[in-house]
């Protein structure tokens, strides 16, 4: 299970690149950055939650304690790779960084985590995938 959610994890971060790849050519040019930005991370919310219901019997998350550690493990990558390849790697500052979780100017992307640490259970449970 550990290694498959590894891999599950690859795949969201596959949507969240053509998720962004879409904000930045498609919906800011018509909608605007604010209102861009938050329907990008809806639109990435539901592309987690989707995904995660398709594959979350592959996993094999069976229990809950299972299907929390996934989105745990998921939630520490996801945050790893945020700020660790968004500042070592693509040299944004750590203020740039934390800009998007700031709610008071908009920015919503703390649903972003936060549904990728509750997806697993989410759709193990909504599947009726969960013993104990």
């Amino acid at each position: 299970m550990f290694w498959k959610s590894i891999v599950f994890w690859f795949v969201l971060m596959v949507l969240a690149i053509v998720n962004g790849t879409v904000r930045v050519k498609f919906i800011i040019p018509a909608v605007g950055e604010t209102l861009g930005l938050v329907i990008s991370t809806l639109l990435l919310c539901a592309l987690i939650l989707f995904a995660t219901g398709l594959g979350i019997g592959w996993i094999g998350a069976t229990t809950t304690w299972q299907a929390w550690s996934v989105g745990l493990l998921w939630l520490g990558m996801t945050l790893a790779f945020e700020f660790g390849a968004g500042h070592y790697l693509f040299k944004k500052s750590w203020h740039e960084l934390l800009l998007d979780y700031d709610l008071l100017k908009g920015r919503i992307w703390v649903l972003v985590p936060i549904v990728t640490l509750l997806a697993p259970w989410i759709m193990a449970k909504l599947r009726g995938l969960l013993g104990v």
